[in-house]
């Protein structure tokens, strides 16, 4: 897996574009900036974007390629973020440390996904917020990106499950038009979390 990525990043392009996701955008936008953590972030879009907006960004991708060119996107932004070399299932997260965490377009496996959901909980602040989007199972009939494993798409109800422990202000499966560089293109079928740590 780390292979696959390693060359998806290799090239100068930026493959998912190099503006923020729409639904991670909003919500940026719309509240006090603090602390944030962006897991499995890729080529950097959504950090610069919080960077530019005020907020203190820890972001980590298991991909070097991913790293250098979120920094330099950082570095053409005139903006700042921490940016690691780290596997979500093994980096070191610490407890209440972020007033919010955002996982765009991150897919794991049915058997990692629920533990990995509430390693990223822990991690959060009391009052902090959790944002993600992902693909739904509608997404097998799109061609517009996600993983070819269907059982990585996502559902609502295992959703709901995963972040039991958070107060859900939004919940929703949606079909959208994307536009992400290369390989987030077309019709798409996605599911969006906003909740808050009590």
């Amino acid at each position: 897996m780390r292979e696959f990525w390693e060359e998806r990043y290799k090239n100068r392009d930026y493959v998912y574009g190099d503006k923020p996701n729409v639904f991670f955008k909003t919500f940026i936008d719309g509240v006090e900036p603090g602390r944030i953590l962006l897991p499995a972030e890729g080529e950097g879009r959504n950090a610069v974007y919080a960077a530019n907006k005020g907020w203190e960004v820890n972001a980590f991708d298991f991909s070097l390629n991913a790293r250098k060119k979120a920094l330099e996107l950082a570095r053409r932004e005139g903006v700042s973020i921490e940016y690691l070399v780290a596997d979500i299932e093994f980096h070191e997260l610490g407890e209440e440390m972020y007033d919010a965490i955002a996982l765009i377009h991150v897919h794991f496996m049915p058997g990692n996904r629920s533990y990995i959901h509430k390693k990223l909980i822990n991690s959060l602040k009391k009052g902090g917020f959790f944002i993600l989007e992902a693909f739904s199972r509608g997404q097998h009939k799109y061609d517009s990106g996600g993983p070819a494993e269907k059982s990585m798409l996502y559902d609502i109800v295992e959703l709901k499950e995963d972040f039991r422990d958070l107060e859900i202000e939004t919940l929703y499966k949606q079909e959208v038009d994307l536009d992400e560089g290369v390989c987030h293109r077309g019709p798409a079928s996605v599911i969006r979390l906003v909740a808050f740590k009590t």
